[in-house]
């Protein structure tokens, strides 16, 4: 996300105004880098958030301006974290999202975009946390690796090893496999641990339930969780409906919308603060800050979170495509469009002008309806708009031949997280009537949500 300081028809005057500024914003520039690192204590459950303003110098003003604009990642705030981790013994929540990018203008990564192996390329625009930390002498003793693994290849709800890094010699635990929580026995050789994962900002998306297992277990071993915040880039709303606690999981473990409109940082506030980790107990976390970043923020994600969320497409109709997860129409997994079209067998191929044929591939080693002809919707060229609708998982119940088939009811409870949604589909009330059945429910979450929030 660049400023774009030059515009056809103001060249002139802003050519003018920037020879009689040169000087001011430099001055300007060097008193925010004076107040470069924040810490609040906000007085409860031992929450600490750090922020950083880095210092432009010897640049354009055009420059200047575009750099102060780009959103920064909490890890690339290395100054304001790397004395919290001197002399200690580390331990990294990681996966291949989990990158310092190398230029303060990172975000704009069209020509790298969702690349299937970055390695390949010899001027990579970031270096992976686990390198750049180790590269600084900080002493990383061991990884926790989330769903889809450390380095992010495996299928979804695939159970991942324990095992080892092959270029850092690291000892890697899985937490989506024998164990979803560090043990007592793999954290009592640390001093800290240190959690940065890329997030988008949907329930049922594993990432914020391996933050909580994490946190719990930190809370109980009382070592300190550092978290290197980053965008969520479905963050600008709230929606869906909320989790009945009574269909928790690990796809759902507490009571918010399918949408929460949260970072991972917020999140955690919001788990300690409403005191859902074991017995209550708090915590103790720090927050690295993503700077130059509001809720409204467009963010581009230049590393996919995880093998079938290929493109920014697919992130964005996630919330919406992600309920196909929890029925028999293939999501588009076992192609190159994954969370940009569905279809079955048993939708009509009269009134679907469009198909496909998922085949087993990287990261879908089983997908649904492997080598049958799928009819249904093709929404990868779709101008995806950020927000969660229902009408997708409606449009294929309704042309269902079959709609017994549609869902699998359990697994659709699961993804929800409330039996109510499959049956109001079924009984055919209009998404408009639906979505009116959240409202005081989405009030409520937002009143307790806005209390942790750090960002606008």
């Amino acid at each position: 996300m660049r400023f774009k300081v030059f515009k056809n028809t103001v060249l002139f005057s802003i050519i003018i105004g920037i020879c009689s500024l040169t000087f001011s914003c430099g001055n300007q520039m060097k008193s925010k880098a004076d107040n470069s690192q924040l810490v609040e204590d906000k007085n409860s459950n031992a929450l600490h958030i750090i922020s950083e303003n880095q210092y432009v110098d010897s640049l354009s003003v055009t420059t200047a301006i575009e750099e102060e604009k780009s959103i920064i990642v909490g890890a690339n705030s290395t100054e304001s974290y790397l004395t919290l981790l001197k002399g200690k013994r580390v331990g990294v929540v990681a996966n291949q999202t989990s990158v310092i990018f190398k230029k303060a203008y990172y975000n704009e990564f069209n020509r790298y975009h969702f690349t299937e192996d970055k390695s390949t390329y010899p001027n990579k625009p970031y270096s992976h946390l686990i390198d750049s930390l180790l590269n600084r002498n900080v002493d990383i003793t061991k990884v926790f690796a989330p769903e889809h693994g450390f380095r992010g290849t495996a299928d979804a709800g695939e159970l991942v090893k324990d095992g080892k890094d092959t270029k850092t010699g690291l000892a890697i635990y899985s937490l989506h496999g024998k164990h979803k929580k560090p043990t007592k026995t793999q954290l009592e050789d640390l001093d800290i641990v240190v959690f940065d994962i890329q997030d988008v900002g949907v329930r049922f998306y594993t990432y914020i339930s391996t933050l909580h297992y994490v946190m719990e277990a930190c809370a109980e071993q009382n070592i300190p969780l550092l978290i290197l915040d980053r965008p969520n880039p479905n963050g600008n709303y709230v929606d869906g409906p909320v989790l009945e606690k009574k269909h928790s999981s690990f796809l759902g473990m507490h009571p918010i919308p399918l949408v929460h409109g949260m970072t991972i940082g917020e999140y955690a506030k919001m788990i300690n603060g409403e005191a859902w980790l074991n017995n209550g107990i708090t915590c103790n976390i720090t927050i690295i800050k993503v700077q130059n970043y509001n809720h409204n923020s467009t963010y581009n994600l230049a590393i996919r979170p995880s093998p079938n969320l290929p493109n920014n497409q697919s992130i964005v109709l996630y919330p919406s495509l992600g309920l196909f997860e929890g029925t028999n129409i293939n999501a588009g997994r076992g192609t190159e469009f994954q969370f940009q079209r569905y279809g079955a067998p048993f939708l009509d191929k009269n009134h679907y002008n469009f198909s496909y044929t998922p085949v087993a591939n990287f990261g879908s080693k089983y997908p649904k309806h492997e080598n049958e002809i799928c009819y249904g919707v093709d929404l990868s060229k779709v101008s995806a708009e950020r927000h969660f609708t229902l009408k997708y998982i409606m449009d294929a119940y309704n042309h269902a031949t079959d709609k017994s088939k549609v869902f699998n009811t359990s697994n659709f409870t699961t993804h929800a997280g409330t039996a109510i949604l499959q049956k109001q589909i079924e009984a055919g009330l209009s998404e408009a009537e639906i979505k009116a059945s959240w409202k005081t429910d989405l009030e409520a979450f937002n009143n307790k949500r806005k209390h942790y929030l750090i960002y606008d």
